[in-house]
């Protein structure tokens, strides 16, 4: 039972006593795993295709794409503080007065940190922060290496200088080009005019969190001009936040409500698949959906861009033949060859396993949103891939898991994830209007049971919390889905700050 104090802070939230206790009961139940029966790869979910494919699917959209409504969505609320996770550490436990750096860095065996410091000029922020220094510490050059690494690394993260701490992780310097840098949200901007722009125009839509979003204005009017003169297209943002009734409550160690030393129930944002109602506000008839940080320097764009557009191909592809067998069920024109012709789109097109065999059940499956999912070789990073599942009513489909969703103390399920062939680097096209030109409820189509329990800390304590069903896991759960092998290229993600050093966030590598 619940105090009068706490039920408030429960609706205040926009949540209900009905709801928390629900969450409360998948705590002590815990989550349930999804159950996977296979990976998917290639002639097994996932779909090849040549050079000579890849520019004529490309080429479809591109002449489609003048008469429908296009609009790339990015999640953009992330923090950069995990991108400097080692460097936090450094501060924290290296003092320049106490230690030299070379034996602390052998005697705490830190790569990362190493690695940082080795490649200290390739950093696009470098300039940015050594024009701190000399504002600041003028005696710097003077200075011993670990007192000058400590100083470097204090003016960049600070709240003091130039915060990058508290920045949002879209407006961390992504890249240095000759006369300026990008963030990752100018990238993304950027990228948007290569194959998402109609009439000389690119409409995107990123969810901020609200602390940070002065800064996303006043970047996005700093260089919308510049990308404009660039390309001759301009870009224009919309933007949402994640509803607060997302989010769940937080349980202690016995699953019992965890309350803060101020004696208030915790809530906490319940992660990227309470975007599902941002993305339902969204209305057109294509969704690119791409990560924030999963951006690559200008020299790559052709071929990103021919690939966005390949798989928006596909998609239009698919729609084109989704729409008229849906058109000639309702007219009723339906032969026993037309139905024999349709089972077999289901079974080889949507990879489909359980076919009904009334129109009615027919028609229900081909009128759900679709997805277009790019998906990379496996080269062993962290996070989800396209398997095949199976659910508690024995169906088959494709979708997107993350590991955290598969029971991998379960030997069966762990070496089908060990065999996995393909990775979900979050690229998506998405067709979310039904072939009447309505926009689909997305909400309806959401798994609630696709979800999981995650460990955290608040205010040093261990606490359990809440995931709702991933964005493009379980609320896309029952939406048609095809995979669609993309290039490495393709997929540049930054969750470490080494990870600029990569060729695909140099200019000149």
């Amino acid at each position: 039972m619940f105090i009068p104090q706490e039920l408030d802070q429960i609706i205040a939230h926009g949540l209900s006593e009905k709801e928390i206790k629900k969450q409360l009961q998948i705590f002590r139940n815990g989550a349930p795993f999804t159950r996977i029966i296979r990976h998917a790869g290639v002639d097994n979910g996932v779909e090849v295709y040549d050079v000579a494919t890849q520019k004529q699917l490309a080429g479809y959209y591109d002449a489609q794409k003048e008469q429908k409504d296009i609009v790339k969505f990015v999640p953009a609320s992330g923090a950069a503080t995990r991108m400097f996770k080692f460097l936090h550490t450094f501060l924290d436990h290296y003092d320049p007065d106490q230690e030299k750096l070379t034996p602390y860095l052998k005697s705490n065996a830190l790569d990362s940190l190493k690695t940082f410091i080795d490649n200290i000029k390739y950093f696009p922020f470098t300039s940015l922060v050594q024009k701190e220094i000399r504002k600041h510490l003028p005696d710097y050059k003077k200075s011993k290496k670990g007192y000058r690494i400590n100083s470097f690394v204090t003016l960049m993260l600070g709240k003091k200088y130039l915060n990058y701490a508290g920045y949002p992780k879209g407006l961390i310097p992504f890249h240095k080009y000759t006369k300026y840098t990008r963030t990752a949200f100018e990238e993304q901007l950027f990228e948007a005019t290569q194959y998402a722009a109609i009439d000389g125009v690119a409409h995107l839509h990123f969810t901020f969190s609200p602390k940070h979003l002065q800064l996303f204005k006043q970047t996005y009017e700093r260089v919308k001009n510049r990308i404009t003169r660039k390309t001759k297209v301009e870009v224009q943002i919309s933007y949402s936040f994640q509803d607060p009734s997302t989010d769940t409550i937080a349980v202690d160690l016995k699953n019992t409500p965890f309350k803060n030393k101020e004696g208030n129930l915790v809530f906490r944002p319940s992660g990227h698949g309470a975007l599902i109602k941002n993305l339902n506000q969204v209305d057109a008839d294509i969704i690119f959906i791409k990560n924030i940080d999963n951006v690559t320097v200008e020299k790559h764009i052709d071929a990103v861009a021919l690939h966005k557009k390949m798989l928006a191909g596909r998609l239009l592809q698919l729609q084109h033949t989704i729409f008229g067998y849906l058109q000639s069920i309702v007219k009723d024109q339906v032969t026993e060859e037309k139905l024999s012709e349709i089972k077999t789109f289901l079974w080889k097109e949507l990879k489909i396993k359980e076919i009904p065999q009334t129109k009615a059940g027919i028609a229900e499956l081909l009128n759900r949103p679709i997805r277009v999912c790019g998906v990379v070789k496996n080269t062993g990073a962290p996070g989800g891939g396209p398997f095949w599942v199976k659910n508690k009513e024995g169906q088959q489909s494709l979708q997107i898991v993350e590991l955290s969703q598969i029971d991998i103390s379960d030997p069966k399920q762990a070496s089908i994830v060990e065999g996995a062939t393909h990775f979900n680097p979050v690229d998506l096209v998405c067709g979310t209007r039904d072939f009447r030109g309505e926009k689909y409820n997305l909400t309806h189509f959401v798994d609630p049971l696709a979800c999981f329990i995650s460990n955290k800390t608040v205010e040093g304590a261990p606490i359990k919390a809440l995931e709702a069903p991933g964005l493009w896991n379980g609320a896309m759960a029952h939406w048609n889905t095809i995979f669609v092998e993309v290039p490495l290229l393709t997929f540049s993600p930054v969750k470490d700050v080494n990870d600029l050093l990569d060729p695909s966030h140099q200019p000149s590598a």
